[in-house]
């Protein structure tokens, strides 16, 4: 009997959750479907530029759990973006992080943001030393 998965941690929820091909592609195929511990791996890797091993901090899981989960979320974009079929992103065994429990901080200075969501930007330190 497998182990049960173990409950990754999610901070930043996608603004949409369907994305369809714009020019109304004539062929519909199945849609491709990537979980929300899948988006939370490209939002960490690709958009706020940490690395696996900070990933896998982030989300509660090992590095190479980080890195399994990472290479199936980019096999499903490449999907979406080759065939042009529906991406929509749901499930998952997930946990909304509070901000007690987020771990990204500012590079500058690190100071701790709230939800994950501000890790790029001016640090707030600088700016009141500056002024």
């Amino acid at each position: 009997m497998p182990r049960p998965t173990k409950r990754r941690r999610i901070c930043g929820m996608p603004e949409g959750k369907i994305f369809v091909c714009a020019d109304a592609c004539e062929k519909q195929s199945e849609p491709v479907v990537m979980t929300l511990e899948e988006y939370e791996t490209v939002r960490l890797i690709d958009h706020v530029g940490l690395n696996q091993e900070a990933c896998a901090e982030q989300m509660a899981v090992a590095r190479t759990t980080a890195q399994r989960i990472y290479n199936s979320a980019r096999s499903k974009l490449a999907e979406h973006l080759i065939t042009g079929a529906t991406l929509k992103i749901e499930g998952g065994s997930y946990d909304i992080c509070t901000d007690r429990e987020c771990g990204c901080r500012m590079r500058q200075c690190g100071k701790r943001q709230c939800g994950c969501h501000q890790e790029k930007g001016p640090c707030p330190k600088k700016t009141e030393k500056e002024e």
